[in-house]
């Protein structure tokens, strides 16, 4: 009952996390992304008591090349909400599996301004940040070769894994709950 909850809620904060940035909040896990708002009387908040270990699957892209990936504003806002709400570092295990039509997110900034009429990858601060917070990328290599990506233009924050698939099951057999996908 507890997962089913937890994977429930988790889906509709993903799901709600939209494209929009709040003002950096140097005190936040990830500075440029916002928190949830409270909700007074609301029950299902997260605990300080669980182990949260999530993985995220990403597969939309964004609207355009020059937009950051609502799923990656989605996993900062959950880790950002997860601290506000007291829960320690050492019980927050966020991963994220990219794949499919989100792919490009993956690009350092030359790669990127080739594939997308010369602009800027503007997920790589995100990608950084969120890094730095302790999330683990892994991106699927059939996306890889079917976009035909050198893979020596994946930024290094991000491992590069055989498939999504397989990744996201061994996640899930390690006991992390799916979001998203």
């Amino acid at each position: 009952m507890k997962t089913w909850l937890m994977f429930t809620s988790m889906s509709a904060f993903v799901l709600t996390a939209g494209h929009t940035f709040a003002q950096e909040n140097t005190d936040l896990p990830v500075p440029d992304v916002g928190v949830k708002v409270e909700v007074p009387g609301a029950v299902g908040m997260p605990s300080s008591e669980l182990d949260y270990k999530v993985v995220f699957d990403i597969v939309a892209g964004a609207a355009d090349a020059d937009t950051v990936n609502p799923g990656l504003v989605g996993v900062g806002m959950f880790l950002n909400t997860l601290d506000k709400q007291g829960v320690p570092a050492e019980h927050r295990h966020i991963a994220v599996v990219i794949h499919q039509n989100a792919t490009e997110v993956i690009l350092n900034n030359k790669a990127h301004r080739a594939r997308n009429g010369g602009s800027d990858n503007p997920n790589l601060k995100l990608l950084t940040d969120l890094k730095n917070a302790g999330v683990d990328f892994r991106q699927c290599g059939q996306a890889v070769v079917s976009k035909k990506i050198d893979p020596a233009s994946i930024v290094s924050e991000v491992q590069l894994d055989y498939w999504a698939l397989t990744t996201l099951l061994e996640f899930q057999l390690d006991g992390y709950v799916k979001v998203g996908g």
